[in-house]
């Protein structure tokens, strides 16, 4: 608070007539915007449509009934005694209102001799290009960590108050992982979403930390551009991928932490998996999410875009903007390709990328990007340019011993028993097949069981195997294709 009443102190200090202020936090910014009033010596009074003019602080009541937009406005130009008028929810009166756009401006150039100063409060505000000049914006700051654990004791206490002193349960590690999660949200909403995940049962654990995700992407409103990923997979679910987890595993101190873990090392931006359809890419995106204990957010390039020139690239910004917000999360861009194509004929794929590198380039959120790509020859080459990712993971076809393990997650997933299948007999039949594809057939062969009358054994899953091609073999060229292409270029997951 101390650092918004300076920011706010110097911003009406420099002579700025119109201060735009986006905020969902009304009280907070009322009970500023008197603070700073009194420390200036002016009278702070407010307005909205249905309760009119309300002085804040000290000087006179305003003898004055002022429901109506040009109302208020009017009274502010014939007023000459210097105030703070604060208008609440403005936005809507600033839309084809050439008279209240016009009225705003006059009080903006009598500004020198009234030194009257109009704060527009809204949740969100555009201002016409004719108020811009006369305007600053500024924006309440977000709690540090050290205030959003301060707000999480003293809700403890209260919690401990309520419940004839019983003390609040959990660890550092965990109360760590809930403060990390609840950056980038304002003082209200932090505060609510602790209040939601102490009072359930008197306890913060790891079981509350994606429900606090969820709440945060929903009081964020992010679901018109942005998906929250409810199910992260954990890596015991995804067979194979030893290289991967092994990497994942050494930074995973360094993101979370930032600069508190090391401050000489980098903290780690994004990782492209590279590999045929259904090989695991996209349940190893959902496992780094699990792995980190962060949110998923996925981002479909096919949302992004829209028939009027400049809205996919603004599209595109407001997603980038509101994952930074999320931070610390995962941020999954599947299929980068079909939004990025280097082929693309109307240029949209070509404006979409330069969106993005910008964003890559200069972002200092802890937003984890991971990106997946079926098809490395169609993405631009100033994507994949070495520091772009600090990796790029070629996930291959499974051998043997992966194909046997994931055998054994989908039988036991299905409640089928592992020791009565030959899982060993099975990953030697199936070579050439995807993770995918081996799931399938599981789930083709457990029907043919259940028409049957009977339970699962190893020759009905021989009998699926023998009657699919997989993906390598139909599309054997583009198979190779990558895997050359990846022999020299990838570090293999």
């Amino acid at each position: 608070m101390l650092k918004d009443s300076q920011d706010l102190n110097l911003i009406i200090r420099s002579d700025i007539p119109i201060i735009r202020l986006e905020t969902h936090e009304e009280a907070r910014s009322l009970q500023l915007l008197t603070q700073v009033g009194i420390k200036q010596g002016i009278p702070v009074y407010s307005w909205s449509v249905t309760e009119g003019v309300q002085r804040f602080g000290f000087g006179a009541d305003l003898a004055v009934d002022c429901c109506e937009p040009e109302e208020v406005l009017r009274h502010i130009k014939a007023s000459q005694q210097p105030a703070l008028f604060v208008l609440c929810d403005f936005h809507p009166y600033l839309t084809n209102a050439p008279k209240i756009v016009r009225l705003l401006k006059e009080i903006a150039l009598q500004y020198a001799t009234a030194k009257q100063t109009v704060v527009l409060l809204s949740h969100q505000l555009e201002l016409p290009a004719e108020l811009s000049r006369y305007s600053a914006y500024f924006q309440l700051s977000l709690p540090s960590d050290a205030e959003i654990r301060s707000i999480l004791m003293e809700e403890a206490k209260a919690w401990a108050g309520n419940n004839q002193g019983a003390k609040v349960r959990t660890d550092n590690a965990t109360l760590n992982k809930l403060i990390h999660n609840l950056q980038g949200m304002t003082y209200e909403d932090t505060r609510r979403l602790i209040k939601g995940a102490i009072c359930d049962d008197g306890a913060i654990t790891d079981e509350d930390i994606p429900e606090v995700g969820k709440a945060k992407f929903s009081l964020m409103d992010l679901d018109s551009i942005l998906s929250y990923e409810y199910d992260t997979e954990k890596f015991a679910d995804v067979g194979g991928l030893d290289n991967l987890r092994q990497w994942l595993d050494q930074r995973r101190s360094s993101f979370i932490a930032g600069d508190e873990a090391a401050p000489s090392i980098d903290q780690p931006k994004g990782i492209l998996l590279l590999g045929v359809q259904g090989g695991g890419k996209s349940l190893a995106a959902k496992a780094v999410a699990g792995l980190w204990s962060i949110p998923l957010l996925r981002l479909d390039f096919a949302q992004l875009y829209n028939k009027y020139i400049g809205e996919s690239e603004r599209n595109l910004r407001q997603a980038l903007a509101l994952a930074d917000v999320m931070g610390p999360c995962v941020l999954w861009m599947d299929e980068l390709e079909k939004g990025l194509s280097s082929s693309d004929e109307d240029g949209v794929g070509r404006r979409l990328l330069g969106t993005l590198l910008t964003w890559m380039a200069e972002r200092n959120s802890p937003v984890f990007m991971v990106a997946t790509s079926n098809n490395i020859a169609e993405l631009p080459a100033e994507l994949v340019r070495k520091g772009r990712f600090d990796e790029i993971f070629f996930v291959d076809l499974p051998d043997d011993d992966v194909r046997r393990t994931i055998f054994e997650i989908h039988l036991k997933k299905r409640q089928q028993s592992v020791a009565a299948i030959d899982c060993q007999r099975l990953a030697a039949c199936s070579e050439g097949f995807t993770g995918a594809e081996i799931e399938q057939l599981i789930v083709s062969a457990l029907y043919t069981a259940a028409a049957q009358q009977q339970v699962l054994t190893t020759a009905l899953l021989e009998l699926e195997i023998n009657k699919t091609n997989p993906l390598s073999v139909t599309m054997a060229e583009q198979v190779a294709v990558l895997r050359r292409w990846a022999a020299n270029r990838a570090v293999r997951a």
